[in-house]
């Protein structure tokens, strides 16, 4: 890894909230990282990369175009405990606990100048991992690597504890959104 490409102190970054944009913000940065020869990485807690099964969704399919520079890597099983969930919530916890040890891996690896949690909040909210073990995992990475958080605490619970670590932390806020008038999802804009 040459360090040229890496800013002198990697960032804590923090997209959160209810609104949709979180990961197609992440998505956005991740292709400025790119453009300035940057490596990234992208785990994507709860998300199959698949939808409908069997199907690469679109970040999937686009990403792999981008490789060996831009890694993603889906590690969830899909949606929790909607749209026919066919897991346990023990395979979903087990799932994302793999995810948080193989993003603990990539952040040490030394191989990364920006390395992005994706949903890892979401993953936390709905109880399949414990937010101390996420917050240990991004504060001992290398100080030259930066973070990115994406998610959302339904109860805010914890959500001020992400922030506390944080350089920078934005909050996607829903203020209309189609499915509240029942409409479903559009390949290539939702998915």
């Amino acid at each position: 890894m040459s360090a040229t490409r890496r800013p002198r102190h990697g960032q804590v970054l923090v997209y959160y909230g209810q609104g949709k944009g979180k990961t197609t913000a992440a998505f956005g940065l991740a292709l400025r990282a790119l453009g300035r020869g940057w490596r990234v990485c992208m785990i994507q807690f709860t998300k199959s990369g698949e939808w409908p099964p069997g199907e690469p969704v679109g970040e999937t399919a686009a990403a792999s175009r981008l490789a060996p520079e831009f890694e993603l890597i889906s590690t969830g099983l899909g949606f929790v405990n909607i749209l026919g969930d066919p897991y346990p919530f023990e395979a979903h916890k087990e799932a994302a606990e793999k995810g948080l040890a193989l993003a603990r891996e990539k952040l040490q690896s030394d191989a990364y100048d920006l390395v992005i949690l994706d949903e890892v909040l979401g993953a936390v909210s709905q109880g399949q991992l414990a937010l101390d073990a996420v917050l240990q995992v991004v504060q001992e990475r290398p100080p030259s690597v930066s973070v990115l958080l994406t998610g959302h605490d339904d109860r805010e619970a914890f959500i001020a504890r992400v922030i506390a670590i944080a350089d920078l932390a934005t909050e996607m806020r829903k203020v209309k959104h189609p499915f509240d008038s029942g409409r479903q999802a559009i390949k290539g804009l939702d998915y």
